[in-house]
């Protein structure tokens, strides 16, 4: 699948943008050209030299305060999808199979997650837990789940009327078996993109919490903090959130992308699309030259 994605331009153009943001997240603290915690004598200061996006209210380097957070903003994307991922998608797969009653269990708590306003629930975990970005992120992949719940479940069902599965069925297979040698396959294509789409709305979550000031307390620097931070001063320096806001922008968009990209070399319109061998004889005839008439 890998190949396919990157055959595609919107493919090799997500993967460059996330694989840039990954190396921000790995390398940024290095690459900070100041402490980004340490205050200067000149609070609000314009881009220069010394300060290649100014200065902030306290003097600090504004460069340096987004290279050192973006560390945390997608580590904390990072623990809503997979925590999502793992609390969604094996029970949507398990429901197929473990009878009615774990199917109407799991059903009935995917809805009351679904009711519950996950920014919301997870603001009051934290004032019951303390004011950490990892026990927010958990129950924010907890209340997010649902989509995975669903989306692994469709594609269980439809793959679990195929013969193959009933032949495994009825010679015998266990549960575990009949998962990982023929729905797994099957199901990754629709969770690969429902991934790729939490990732890109994890970064709107964690944005949003330390722009509130959940998980991440000043002066610790964050993404969605420097957001928070900037607006108080537009007076003095109007453009200052552009450079945090363009950094979440830029990040859920390549994710949106890479979602799409994965969605459209996933089944027969993808493969046609990216022109991997092993269409169907149908498409193939398509192109094919016309058999001679002689005999």
């Amino acid at each position: 699948m890998t190949r396919r994605v990157l055959a595609l331009a919107s493919g090799r153009i997500a993967a460059a943008v996330l694989a840039a943001i990954a190396v921000l997240a790995l390398f940024g603290p290095l690459l900070a050209p100041h402490d980004p915690l340490a205050t200067g004598d000149h609070p609000l200061a314009g881009a220069s030299g010394a300060h290649w996006l100014g200065t902030d209210y306290l003097g600090r380097d504004v460069l340096s305060r987004l290279l050192d957070g973006s560390r945390v903003s997608v580590l904390g994307s990072l623990e809503v999808a997979f925590t999502a991922l793992a609390v969604g998608a094996v029970p949507g797969i398990l429901s197929v199979h473990l009878g009615r009653v774990f199917e109407w269990v799991t059903l009935r708590l995917a809805d009351t997650l679904v009711a519950l306003p996950f920014l919301l629930f997870a603001v009051a975990v934290v004032a019951l837990l303390g004011n950490g970005l990892t026990q927010a992120m958990l129950v924010t992949g907890a209340l997010v789940s649902p989509l995975f719940y669903r989306v692994a479940r469709a594609a269980t069902l439809a793959v679990a009327r195929s013969p193959y599965v009933e032949a495994a069925i009825v010679s015998g297979a266990s549960t575990g078996w009949i998962v990982r040698r023929h729905v797994w396959a099957k199901v990754l294509p629709p969770i690969a993109v429902a991934l790729a789409q939490t990732v890109g709305v994890g970064f709107v979550i964690v944005s949003s919490l330390t722009f509130l000031g959940i998980g991440v307390q000043p002066p610790a620097p964050t993404w969605g903090g420097l957001l928070a931070s900037d607006l108080g001063y537009l007076g003095h320096q109007p453009w200052a959130p552009l450079a945090p806001a363009l950094l979440i922008m830029v990040t859920v968009w390549a994710c949106n992308l890479l979602a799409d990209a994965v969605r459209d070399v996933s089944g027969e319109a993808g493969r046609a699309l990216t022109g991997r061998p092993g269409a169907r004889p149908d498409q193939r005839s398509e192109t094919a030259p016309a058999p001679s008439g002689g005999v």
